[in-house]
């Protein structure tokens, strides 16, 4: 499979590409290019949080505790003193950090249903639902977000299939296929799961016109 850098590196290009075209064909502006991209390159990354102990778990729990304290803040702000809030604040920090991500890495094995396009699903959606419904993002950027997102997923998956394949031998490895896969076929109930929280959480998503627009745009960006 490939390693840290490699993901980080491949989707971090392809996120500037993106990024740069966009804004060239004034599909938005230079400040968001910059957030498209950052975010195509934590999407890269975001499957290899199932390997325990691995750069991208740490990095991605960092990036969300870091967000988590951020929507903390800007929900209690005017509920807390300054003193609870700080306290809050750290708080939740340690939660998301250290907490949830031991709990995640208890619960999930490397290639697993983490490295699938249901999470690529789920993690695009959810991207979608935070920058709408809790940043109060507009409609038709959200969207672009949570695809950000996805595109940085489905790089991290595909890159995963073609290390899998021995060029040299011609043959392939065993890893070939436990990347680039729609769920974990021997575990429908952990992909129940996972596809009942990706139908939660349309009720905080922006509209499907406001989808059809950006899917549209999105062509006119390929072409």
């Amino acid at each position: 499979m490939a390693n840290f850098r490699t993901h980080l590196g491949v989707a971090g290009v392809g996120g500037a590409a993106v990024a740069q075209a966009g804004w060239q064909l004034s599909l938005w502006s230079g400040w968001q290019s910059l957030i498209i991209a950052g975010l195509v390159a934590v999407g890269g990354i975001l499957p290899d949080i199932d390997a325990d102990h691995s750069h991208a778990i740490r990095l991605i729990f960092n990036i969300l505790a870091v967000i988590a304290v951020v929507l903390a803040v800007l929900l209690l702000q005017h509920r807390l003193t300054p003193a609870w809030l700080f306290a809050a604040g750290g708080g939740v920090y340690v939660g998301v950090r250290y907490v949830a991500g031991a709990i995640f890495a208890r619960f999930t094995v490397h290639r697993g249903l983490w490295h699938s396009l249901l999470a690529a699903l789920t993690s695009a959606l959810c991207t979608s639902a935070i920058s709408y419904s809790l940043l109060h993002q507009p409609a038709s950027l959200a969207w672009l977000h949570g695809m950000a997102v996805g595109f940085g997923f489905l790089i991290h998956l595909v890159l995963d299939e073609i290390y899998s394949v021995d060029m040299t031998g011609a043959r392939l490895k065993r890893s070939f296929g436990t990347a680039l896969k729609p769920y974990v076929w021997d575990s429908p109930g952990s992909a129940l799961m996972l596809l009942m929280t990706a139908a939660h959480l349309l009720g905080w998503l922006p509209s499907i016109t406001a989808l059809r627009g950006v899917w549209s745009q999105s062509l006119a960006l390929w072409h």
